[in-house]
């Protein structure tokens, strides 16, 4: 990913919003109704994939017999790779097990929403039939097929948005691509500009318009290195080929995008009238590594969307599929027992807004959707949850993974703060209990201390 060059170029929790954001396709014109509509879909899903593939998955971090510190994709960079001979992992790249309709499947079926795909990494190396340079799955691998038009067809069988994620300023293949820390090969130098018009700005507008009217949804730019306001201006109008489409803050140039990205945290806050995603990966790399065995549980997991959804962000969780094209069984594993939390509480995901709870009195979350608010309870104490602050009467009370009724009561103390109690359910979730309050009206909360 890109946590160096971001961190380079000085900027504050992955936003470059210091500029006003710019509505894709149509620049400053867009109004707030015509935003809302365009983002609709985007701020309903709250949890997509992410999939780091390439040809950095030959080597899956080991360089010469050594294991190679850092994130798998960056291995060429890490371990200083010369071009020629890291573009020989090409000729071994094969990945004849990839199957599109199952990585669509696993993603649906974990209740994600979108999917969006690395198009082209920092390598340099374009994952689709590109006509700008042969450097390519297509033409310089022995498998031959565009796996970006394989997911085009399978996500829309089956209703999953696809979004392309493209690194615009680093590329370590082509000259004249910027490169973190500077070149390493002679074979890298040239004109930066150059390489925009000719192989950046022929490739964004090959995944703007190679895919149908629907695809991609999602612009996911990546590592702004070098990236001028006249380098991004470059970029920029391309997004008018494909009115609708979302564009994240990583463009560079002082463009905002549509999107906040944080990495790998979860902001304690969220962002105040900014829609934002956190990607995370579920191990400590994007690109597969052969050796990275440091997983997260699926209870970290479920509760990371959870408190992402509570704070009105979206969770783009990553996998890195191997060079035969398997998304490990580690992140297949968890991503069922994410979609078995997600069968039974999706509700109170997606199409939520944030908590109106600055604080808990309880150990877990909350979630809103129009008149219901959703607690999410990590812990349940035998006396019950104590929700502070909430001043809204409520009508009825169900525990969403069984519809069963919750036992509510309520108390007000002498200032006027109402305290509801929630007795706990017969069994609750080790993960997540969640119950749904239907309210009289809006949420009204007493902030307590």
């Amino acid at each position: 990913m890109n946590w160096r060059a971001t961190a380079a170029l000085g900027l504050t929790g992955w936003s470059m919003c210091m500029a006003p954001a710019f509505a894709a396709g149509n620049a400053a014109c867009e109004t707030k109704k015509q935003r809302d509509a365009r983002m609709r879909w985007w701020r309903e899903a709250r949890f997509g994939m992410f999939i780091h593939w390439g040809i950095y998955s030959v080597p899956a971090g080991t360089y010469n017999g050594k294991q190679i510190d850092g994130i798998g994709e960056w291995i060429m960079h890490d371990a200083k790779i010369p071009v020629a001979e890291y573009a020989k992992y090409a000729t071994q790249f094969n990945p004849v097990k990839f199957n599109a309709v199952e990585w669509v499947t696993i993603a649906s079926n974990a209740g994600m929403k979108y999917i969006v795909i690395t198009s082209k990494h920092h390598d340099g190396f374009a994952m689709y039939r590109s006509k700008a340079s042969p450097y390519n799955i297509c033409d310089a691998t022995p498998f031959k097929r565009d796996p970006l038009k394989e997911l085009a067809d399978a996500c829309r069988k089956q209703g999953i948005r696809l979004g392309f994620y493209y690194s615009e300023a680093q590329d370590w293949h082509h000259a004249g691509g910027a490169a973190y820390d500077g070149h390493w090969d002679k074979a890298q130098d040239g004109s930066m500009d150059d390489y925009l018009a000719k192989i950046a700005v022929p490739q964004v507008r090959e995944i703007l318009t190679n895919y149908g009217p629907d695809i991609p949804a999602v612009l996911w730019w990546d590592t702004p290195c070098d990236m001028t306001k006249e380098r991004a201006d470059m970029l920029l109008p391309l997004l008018k080929l494909k009115p609708g489409i979302i564009a994240n803050d990583r463009l560079g140039g002082d463009y905002a995008g549509d999107t906040e990205t944080p990495e790998q945290e979860i902001p304690a806050t969220g962002f105040k009238d900014r829609d934002w995603e956190t990607c995370m990966t579920m191990n400590d790399t994007w690109g597969y590594k052969s050796h990275d065995t440091n997983w997260k549980s699926t209870e970290s997991l479920v509760r990371n969307l959870v408190d992402i959804a509570s704070k009105g962000g979206n969770y783009l969780l990553n996998v890195g599929p191997t060079a035969e094209g398997l998304i490990p069984q580690p992140s297949i594993e968890r991503l069922k027992g994410m979609g078995a939390w997600m069968r039974k509480n999706g509700e109170a995901i997606y199409g939520t807004s944030a908590s109106p709870f600055k604080q808990y009195s309880f150990d877990g979350r909350c979630t809103v959707k129009g008149n219901t608010v959703y607690l999410h309870v990590f812990d349940w104490p035998r006396e019950g949850v104590k929700v502070a602050g909430l001043q809204t009467p409520v009508v009825s009370a169900a525990f969403l993974a069984d519809g069963s009724k919750a036992v509510v009561s309520s108390a007000k103390d002498a200032k006027g703060t109402v305290t509801v109690t929630i007795k706990p359910p017969a069994v609750c979730d080790p993960i997540a209990t969640v119950v749904a309050l239907k309210l009289s009206g809006p949420p009204e909360v007493v902030q307590t201390k």
